[in-house]
């Protein structure tokens, strides 16, 4: 189950073609895999959508290299430093975070929660929130392992055992897996599901199977599947991008009713099946825009729209361009990497 109230206040969880900037502030001890977490999904976003959708910024508590559990130091760009900086905060904590508890940094954290509009604990992360005063009267989640603890040691704070919870502007995170669905989330929120969907594709953290007649389907990729009715159908989309299911026979294909298929669709990835059909679409589609050099007529009918105008509309919807738009701004990108000759 995931917390996640009031997300109309935060920002950083609306629709926004804008680019977000965000300030990393990791603490020493912390491991690699959870900076990644925060990190390799909006470098994804990027990548895949052709523009610096988000930029981030490593501090640390004095702005030196900060050592983490693998014995590799990370850079930092700068010192942490409690000033009206508007910038959205994470702060990333792992092992031993009581050494960076100090009164210094509670202070600046403090300071810092008056002009930041949205403050992040990750992982360990919540505790400094927490010792902060962050979180009073809030919902907040931590890892497993320590949930009995700081439910205790924090009576103020509204413990829940959850992935994630984003209430108002606060957001806490209970482990690295967990942060990069938050991530998910916050791309999800801001640039649509059909690019939450194909970054996540970049993340298979879920258990393949090991035997040759189930596939892990690159539709599932990255989604945590708690029923396999769902993954299969995902895997039926999939294979029906050039001419789409109706719900019905989908259902029928995976043998539960169209209604019970949408309530499985909604409670394990938070989307009904139309919604993620389309983004597949749209998102294959997508794909031949950028990588060939094919008609957007061509395009639009092996990815299941109608007309070239219908699909034209949908990718807007989804992607706030045009297929064209998309070509000529990646054209322009790659020219100018290029440089002169």
């Amino acid at each position: 189950m995931i917390q996640y109230r009031n997300s109309w206040e935060v920002a950083l969880l609306q629709r926004s073609t804008e680019r977000l900037d965000i300030d990393l502030l990791v603490l020493p001890d912390t491991n690699l895999i959870l900076i990644a977490s925060v990190i390799e999904p909006l470098r994804g976003a990027n990548r895949i959508s052709g523009s610096e959708l988000y930029r981030w910024r490593l501090l640390t508590p004095d702005g030196a290299p900060v050592p983490t559990t693998s014995h590799i130091a990370i850079p930092a760009e700068g010192p942490f430093r409690a000033t009206t900086e508007d910038r959205p905060l994470f702060v990333l904590a792992s092992y031993n975070w009581r050494r960076s508890a100090t009164p210094a940094l509670k202070m600046q954290l403090s300071q810092a929660a008056r002009h930041r509009p949205v403050i992040a604990g990750i992982e360990s992360g919540t505790w400094l929130l927490a010792e902060a005063s962050l979180l009073d009267g809030l919902p907040a989640t931590v890892h497993w392992e320590d949930y009995e603890d700081f439910a205790l040691a924090y009576p103020e704070v509204r413990a829940v055992k959850d992935r994630f919870v984003i209430d108002g502007k606060r957001l806490t995170t209970s482990g690295s897996l967990p942060t990069v669905d938050m991530m998910l989330e916050l791309i999800r929120q801001r640039q649509g599901y059909s690019l939450a969907l194909e970054v996540s594709r970049l993340f298979r953290y879920e258990q393949p199977s090991f035997h040759a007649d189930e596939p892990l389907s690159a539709a599932s990729a990255g989604l945590r599947m708690h029923d396999p009715r769902v993954s299969q159908a995902m895997r039926l989309m999939e294979e029906h991008i050039e001419q789409p299911l109706i719900l019905a026979r989908l259902a029928r294909r995976v043998g539960v009713s169209a209604r019970h298929l949408q309530d499985l669709f909604q409670q394990s990835i938070g989307a009904p099946p139309h919604v993620h059909y389309l983004a597949l679409r749209l998102n294959a589609a997508r794909r031949k825009v950028i990588e060939t050099t094919a008609s957007f007529a061509d395009i639009a009918a092996a990815s299941g729209f109608n007309s070239a105008s219908a699909f034209a509309r949908s990718y807007r919807a989804s992607f706030s361009e045009s297929p064209s738009e998309t070509r000529r701004r990646l054209r322009r990108r790659i020219t100018s990497s290029a440089g002169p000759t």
